[in-house]
């Protein structure tokens, strides 16, 4: 089975990174997938992975979707913390002070503010 899910991923590396074999029985392969809509982007290619996986030795003469919502796997995502030297965070200083006091700077100016704060606050003392 392990085998079998290797070959699918690689056949299928986009789509398949949520899904896993359930069963291989009687030249019957039976998918899990996540979503109903990850089951119908899959559907369109069921034949391609068929044909690739009967060129890779495996005997599947079909193949059926099990939309399973439990398993969804949640990706978490991790925030990008770029540190800025203390002379790019006074030269975004210096480029605030320096900008027009007017309504059409207001949201740069408030935006480079809050960079600076942000940045002067993580910096180590």
């Amino acid at each position: 089975m392990a085998a079998l899910q290797k070959d699918c991923a690689a056949i299928l590396p986009e789509l398949f990174k949520a899904c896993e074999v359930l069963l291989f029985e009687s030249d019957q392969l039976v998918l899990s997938v996540p979503s109903a809509a990850l089951a119908a982007k899959l559907k369109q290619t069921l034949p391609r992975l068929r044909e690739s996986l009967l060129k890779r030795g495996w005997q599947v003469s079909s193949i059926r979707l099990k939309v399973q919502v439990g398993q969804v796997a949640v990706k978490t995502k991790q925030e990008k913390r770029i540190a800025l030297s203390g002379n790019a965070v006074g030269a975004l200083d210096e480029l605030e002070k320096s900008l027009e006091r007017n309504p059409h700077n207001d949201g740069l100016r408030a935006a480079l503010q809050a960079m600076i704060r942000r940045h002067r606050r993580d910096q180590p003392a």
